[in-house]
């Protein structure tokens, strides 16, 4: 059977649907990248100075693009998935001769798709403040790449197990955003006490952007390779755990 056209249609819906609304899913990243880039690295970033011999602006740069590219891959899959759910649109992926894997690989490359583009467009948007010359391009896009796989995954478990739509707001905003902000985006690690220093050590957030960081600006508070490591596991860990609920049937099914 040619897989390549089931996979292919829900990848198109998927930018499609995104596209579509782009005032909605393009636009307000452009505009809050702009406030964080005039308030923290203009207003607050001179008083500042360097971190770790970069500029507090070039600094920030990296982790606020890697933060649009989780938060958008994540929220893509997320909505898209539990719509389908809810509209009961399911039921025709259920009954059709479609692999588990076609399903999934069409609503995470939607995602990842989502996130990437999200991140050009904040990309575009930093060059405006903070023009950086990228230091890794390879470490840069397949960290970025790497990032916006697991959290377009994660976004999709959390909509498998989701009930209702205030279900798929907890993680987003009790979770995902906290450990955003507490992942080293707008500060070094080592200027945290060594306890705290400690702690930080256990979110895979604070890993990823200091490999994306890495790739733009040639700093890292983390072992690059580590980071790697680590973003692969979780991403082979997620699939697999996705592929176990899609043949379940869990939250589809009953």
């Amino acid at each position: 059977m040619n897989f390549y056209i089931p996979f292919k249609t829900i990848l198109v819906k998927e930018i499609y649907r995104f596209v579509r609304i782009w005032p909605q899913t393009l636009l307000p990243p452009a505009i809050t990248t702009a406030l964080y880039f005039l308030i923290f690295g203009q207003l607050i970033g001179d008083r500042i100075g360097t971190i770790n011999g970069a500029s507090y602006m070039d600094y920030i740069v990296p982790g606020i693009i890697l933060m649009s590219v989780i938060s958008h891959s994540y929220a893509n899959v997320v909505s898209s998935f539990y719509s389908t759910k809810f509209q009961h649109n399911i039921e025709e992926l259920l009954v059709a001769p479609v692999p588990n894997w076609v399903i999934l690989a069409g609503y995470i490359s939607g995602g990842i798709m989502r996130g990437l583009l999200v991140g050009v467009v904040v990309a575009g948007i930093s060059t405006l403040f903070a023009p950086i010359a990228v230091q890794h391009m390879l470490i840069t896009l397949s960290i970025a790449a790497l990032t916006a796989t697991l959290f377009s995954l994660a976004g999709f478990i959390n909509a498998v197990l989701a009930e209702s739509f205030d279900a798929i707001s907890i993680i987003p905003n009790f979770v995902l955003t906290p450990l955003s902000y507490l992942g080293g985006v707008f500060y070094s690690v080592s200027m945290l006490p060594s306890i705290w220093q400690t702690i930080s050590m256990g979110n895979p957030i604070l890993y990823m952007v200091n490999a994306f960081r890495y790739g733009l600006i040639g700093v890292t508070d983390v072992d690059i390779q580590l980071a790697f490591m680590m973003t692969g596991s979780f991403i082979v860990v997620m699939i697999l755990f996705s592929l176990f609920l899609l043949h379940r049937g869990t939250g589809i099914k009953n």
